[in-house]
């Protein structure tokens, strides 16, 4: 299944004066709080065992991961089962919460979700908010 593509982002109805690399922040800071969670998938756990650690010790973003090591598509195979049920939940819904969350925490709308930071400091804006609902998910 896939989740998400940078390529579905740029190639549409995306700014004219954002990077491409903006299409897949939103993506990214997901990705990035799955892998600080120990929620991906097993190919990652032996083909990228050094660029996870990287992003844990955040000397890479959770984008220049997804750029870097999933050829800019987020997939099931990016996630462990956990990982999965969660973004099935969470991320990839038409109703998506997380989108409701990034929005809500970075101020935009869906015209802007491109302007959002690739910072360590934007995810830690993130972060608690999908720790909650990680937390509420679990408990269900």
């Amino acid at each position: 299944m896939v989740y998400d593509k940078m390529k579905w982002h740029y190639q549409g109805d995306y700014p004219q004066n954002m990077p491409m690399e903006n299409a897949g922040t939103h993506i990214g800071m997901f990705l990035a709080w799955c892998i600080i969670n120990n929620l991906v998938g097993e190919d990652h756990l032996e083909d990228s065992v050094n660029e996870l650690k990287q992003v844990k010790d955040r000397k890479i973003t959770g984008r220049d991961f997804l750029i870097d090591m999933c050829d800019e598509c987020f997939t099931d195979d990016d996630l462990n089962d956990e990982g999965n049920a969660f973004a099935e939940f969470y991320y990839a819904p038409d109703d998506s919460p997380y989108f409701d969350d990034y929005f809500k925490v970075f101020g935009l709308n869906a015209k802007t979700i491109y302007e959002a930071e690739n910072t360590w400091e934007n995810f830690d804006k993130l972060k608690p908010i999908i720790d909650k609902r990680y937390t509420d998910w679990k408990q269900q």
